[in-house]
């Protein structure tokens, strides 16, 4: 039978080929639209480490105190101060944490005749690499030893890897960065978390350039590798430099901790409060504790990670395809009763409503199934365009993948179907006796 109803559907639609076509845009245009901010939404708002989001932490500090807030809001800032940071790496009440700043540095070839070029990457301990579990093609992070004898090593990404020594493996060699040389102990895979969760106070949550080193946070502190991140002040640090930042109250290093479970979680919130206790007692804080420990995906929400535009975008195109939707419905609906004579002849021979509606709703999935293929191509039109209306580095996460693609056609085709119901129950509630008159 669905042979059959294939055949009528396609009788059907050969009819009115302008009415086809009509439905047809309806349904590619509303479906490319939605699928369109659709791509960009689940490239923004997904989960960047989702086996394991749940059990990393965002420790803050409030180091500035309440007159610092001019919009009245108690919230800390995002970042720690290089104090803090430090008291919370010695107290190591974490299994795995680290502090994080960003880096901009100049990498000298090994190669003569070439020039000196800029990447960016970030410094932190040793705990970072296994914390967020980054991968690696040839060796791994440094150990602790390292960090305490604050040991010249470097770990780089696949594309420095490539560009320095020809994607062999590294390890053991030398990369010069700043006019010193890192010991490589480890080069990373293809690696790079959208979000980027680890350092959302200097990317905002993305960025298409991946990390192409990792430095030793002592080490970078000795030799003095400045931030290349933001950096928060409430006033200017006292003395200058790299030294003078340190020793401010300026907020510039983001901290990443991995707690395992709930009693873990309370014991760290608990010594957050009384270490900024323990400040406000030596006269360093004159306000009353004031500390959040937010888990990553109450981190991605604090520092809103996905852009209101985007949102606002995706809302839009949903209602697009609705409005699309209902135009097509009241298509079908005209369609559909204007063949009432069919209809009641085919129920006076015998075929109840099921059958009508079998066979109506199959056209109306064969419509939906054209708009979906035209969906698809418009989808990817709408992806290499979506930069026009959307950020850029936002927009560059947007992919037409497989998933993508079955997601529009099915879309396309199960709004059609239920954009198709309510004219094919009209269409089945024909009556044959009065058809038959009638004609």
């Amino acid at each position: 039978m669905l042979r059959y109803y294939l055949e009528l559907a396609v009788r059907s639609l050969k009819r009115s080929p302008g009415l086809t076509a009509l439905m047809v845009l309806a349904i590619g245009f509303g479906v490319a639209a939605s699928m369109t901010t659709y791509s960009v939404f689940r490239a923004v708002s997904g989960d960047p480490i989702p086996w394991k989001s749940s059990r990393l932490f965002v420790p803050q500090i409030d180091a500035w105190g309440p007159s610092a807030h001019r919009d009245g809001s108690i919230e800390p800032v995002d970042a720690l101060s290089y104090t803090d940071a430090m008291a919370l790496m010695r107290d190591h009440r974490a299994k795995l944490q680290s502090p994080i700043y960003i880096i901009s540095s100049s990498v000298v070839p090994t190669r003569p005749g070439e020039h000196p070029f800029n990447v960016s990457g970030h410094v932190v301990y040793g705990e970072f690499f296994p914390m967020v579990e980054a991968p690696f093609r040839y060796g791994s992070g440094w150990s602790a030893d390292d960090d305490r004898q604050r040991s010249a090593v470097a770990v780089i990404s696949s594309k420095l890897n490539r560009k320095l020594f020809g994607g062999e493996n590294s390890i053991g060699k030398s990369v010069n960065v700043e006019g010193r040389n890192y010991r490589v102990v480890g080069v990373l895979d293809e690696w790079n978390p959208q979000p980027r969760f680890y350092d959302i106070q200097n990317t905002g949550g993305f960025s298409t350039a991946s990390d192409d080193l990792f430095l030793p946070f002592e080490r970078a502190i000795e030799w003095g590798i400045p931030n290349d991140g933001n950096t928060g002040c409430v006033k200017p640090p006292e003395e200058s430099g790299f030294v003078g930042l340190q020793r401010s109250s300026c907020v510039w290093l983001g901290y990443l901790a991995q707690l395992d479970n709930a009693k873990a979680v309370s014991a760290y919130r608990d010594y957050l409060e009384s270490y900024a206790r323990d400040q406000q007692h030596s006269g360093r804080f004159t306000w009353a504790p004031n500390i959040r420990l937010h888990d990553l995906p109450a981190w991605l929400v604090s520092e809103q990670v996905v852009p209101s535009d985007t949102k606002i975008s995706l809302l839009v195109a949903l209602g697009l395809l609705v409005v699309c939707l209902v135009n097509t419905s009241g298509l079908l609906l005209a369609k559909f009763l204007r063949r009432s004579g069919e209809i009641g002849v085919r129920r006076a021979l015998g075929a109840g409503r099921l059958a009508i509606y079998a066979q109506f709703l199959t056209e109306a999935g064969m419509i939906g199934v054209a708009g979906g293929l035209l969906g698809i191509a418009l989808t990817g039109v709408g992806i290499l365009g979506v930069g026009v209306v959307l950020p850029k580095g936002t927009a560059a996460l947007a992919t037409l993948d497989m998933s993508l693609l079955l997601l529009t056609l099915a879309v396309a085709v199960f709004a059609t179907l239920l954009a198709g119901l309510y004219p094919t129950f009209r269409a089945a509630r024909v009556q044959p006796a009065w058809q038959l008159k009638s004609n």
